[in-house]
């Protein structure tokens, strides 16, 4: 009965959403080592937060829990964009890491005579990891008419890295140049490996910044404007009513959420020096330090009143 509804639910989704936004999705679970479809996601999600929805009311009927525990459920979706964005780094850090390896054995390979296209094929066979996933996802789409620039440069594209991309871009140039081409592809290996050390040694460098920026976003902003709503209650509760009173607690969410997205930017700037990379980081915090802002404001006052 479960899995009925959820089938019919995603056959209902598949109908009213795009397909191409259902392929972004489906491309976005995959880079995530979810390899369920999209659809099924959406549906399975759908109807978990309207079960938890409906059980949370109860619960707020029996126990006068405060309404607004109903948003709970909807912690949910940055829960699962942040565990998508988790591996995608894990998977892109294996790749980087085997990547020289690759390419060295690739450039082996055409130096005793065989075509790049067979040695691709050979190499796939025998290989382990997420670069040699793709290698045969890209032989696959070669196979089936694609051309073996686009197939190696959609490639380059999903493995989630700059670095990478780059080297398969010089790597196809040095191809159409008629370039030795295993020259080129040892060159690179080196050059590669040299550049992700440089990689290493820079994030190395700048944890500590990264490290204050969270602490600052996910616990000292949170806890302090949680106490400025507690504080706002408890001065309500006595009848001290007043305009900033009444509109700090909203005033402090706004502030919470603005905070958290630019402090995102921010780390995104400085562990990869680009902003458009904090996209990835502010969904998280938002929904961490609001989470945090919610208990302390939700439950903080009644702990402080009985502690007195």
């Amino acid at each position: 009965m479960k899995l009925k509804l959820i089938n019919d639910l995603a056959i209902f989704l598949d109908n009213i959403i795009s397909e191409k936004y259902l392929s972004k999705f489906q491309e976005f679970l995959l880079s995530g080592a979810i390899f369920t479809d999209a659809s099924k996601v959406l549906a399975i999600l759908i109807i978990f937060i309207i079960l938890s929805q409906t059980v949370l009311l109860i619960l707020i009927a029996f126990f006068a829990l405060p309404v607004s525990v109903v948003i709970l459920p909807f912690f949910v979706i940055p829960v699962i964009f942040t565990y998508v964005i988790v591996q995608q780094e894990r998977r892109a850090q294996e790749i980087e890491k085997t990547a020289p390896d690759f390419l060295r054995q690739l450039s082996s390979m055409l130096q005793v005579g065989l075509s790049f296209e067979n040695a691709m094929g050979d190499m796939s066979q025998y290989g382990e990891g997420p670069l040699y996933d793709e290698m045969r996802r890209a032989i696959v789409e070669i196979r089936m008419g694609r051309s073996f620039d686009d197939a190696w440069r959609a490639m380059s594209k999903r493995l989630k890295s700059k670095e990478l991309e780059r080297i398969f871009d010089i790597i196809l140039d040095g191809r159409k140049s008629g370039s030795s081409i295993s020259n080129v592809l040892f060159e690179v290996s080196d050059d590669l490996r040299d550049l992700l050390a440089l990689k290493r040694e820079r994030k190395s460098t700048v944890m500590m910044s990264v490290m204050f920026l969270l602490i600052s976003a996910i616990v000292a902003t949170p806890f302090a404007i949680g106490m400025v709503g507690v504080y706002s209650e408890f001065m309500q509760n006595y009848g001290m009513e007043s305009e900033i009173i009444l509109t700090a607690p909203l005033a402090g969410e706004i502030y919470l959420i603005i905070h958290s997205v630019l402090v995102g930017f921010i780390i995104g700037l400085i562990m990869y020096g680009e902003f458009k990379k904090g996209i990835k980081f502010s969904l998280p915090l938002v929904a961490v330090s609001f989470g945090i802002f919610y208990l302390i404001t939700t439950f903080g006052g009644n702990l402080f009143m009985g502690g007195f």
